[in-house]
């Protein structure tokens, strides 16, 4: 359990854990297989479509507490649908700055839930229109927040090989998804657009949704153009199943991608004892600063 043989990384390897609701409560959910109920149906025909890994009574206000004591900031509360605002409200007072909140969120409602306690709020589907960034939106959601401290940008993707031109250099085949992750928008994941979002936003968030609540793999080759070229805090979510799958987010990201996990987790009735993966990141860094000390002196 070395060091990244990519490089030193600037700043600790982080694990974000995260709370995802829907229908009000607790679950983890294959994200892919969420879908709007069509139009004239009943609002539960969503809820038959959807895939789902996980569920509870316990309240997302106990899943939080359970982070605070652990001091595990910076994790995310995301609310998949309707009916889910009182309970991400509930998280969030649990733990007041410790987590970020996102789903639904607009220029219009975010500073309800930063004034209910999120440290951030995450933002993807309002600042796009017909398919495209909408800075103009993302400006204002900026504004309201209060500054771009207090945004994370969640840049969701899925690999679209049938685009109109291949991928350039600094470019990969993912392009950001809206709408449950079911619209593709124009927006590659490249060097460029990674570079553009720094203004607007103090992290980022993506979820590698063709592996999201699979448990089959991170998406190596997203990792890694994330640890490439973000010049910001990257967090990855998506078919983590393993402690190797940690080592390899922590080696691929560079410094910059942290890993969240969901359903493999034993919280979630996964195999991956939380214990283990926050033992494993301590390593990790503990690792890093053996090989940063050991460059210094050099």
């Amino acid at each position: 359990m070395a060091a990244s043989a990519l490089c030193v990384p600037a700043r600790p390897f982080e694990f974000r854990p995260c709370i995802d609701l829907h229908g009000g409560r607790v679950k983890q959910i294959v994200g892919s297989s969420l879908r709007d109920a069509p139009s004239g149906t009943e609002a539960g025909a969503e809820a038959s479509s959807v895939v789902t890994n996980f569920e509870t009574d316990r309240s997302p206000a106990e899943f939080a507490d359970l982070y605070a004591k652990r001091g595990l900031r910076g994790g995310h509360v995301i609310m998949l649908g309707p009916g889910n605002e009182s309970a991400a409200l509930a998280a969030l007072a649990a733990f007041r700055g410790g987590l970020q909140v996102g789903g639904g969120i607009t220029a219009d409602n975010c500073r309800r839930f930063l004034d209910a306690g999120a440290s951030h709020v995450i933002v993807t589907s309002y600042v796009f229109s017909e398919g495209r960034l909408d800075t103009s939106r993302l400006e204002a959601l900026v504004e309201a927040a209060g500054g771009p401290d207090r945004v994370v940008i969640d840049l969701s993707c899925r690999r679209k090989p049938s685009a109109a031109s291949p991928p350039g250099p600094e470019e990969t085949d993912y392009f950001v998804v809206t709408d449950r992750w079911q619209r593709f928008t124009d927006l590659r994941i490249s060097r460029a657009t990674l570079e553009g979002l720094k203004p607007y936003c103090a992290e980022l968030l993506v979820h590698g949704v063709d592996v999201e609540g699979k448990q089959s793999g991170v998406e190596e080759s997203l990792v890694e153009s994330l640890g490439e070229w973000s010049p910001l805090p990257v967090t990855y979510a998506g078919g983590c199943r393993s402690l190797d799958d940690i080592n390899t987010v922590h080696a691929l990201g560079r410094g910059t991608v942290n890993v969240s996990i969901g359903s493999a987790m034993d919280t979630f009735g996964g195999p991956l004892s939380l214990d283990d993966v926050i033992d494993r990141v301590r390593a990790l860094n503990k690792a890093d600063e053996s090989a940063a000390g050991e460059t210094a002196a050099e």
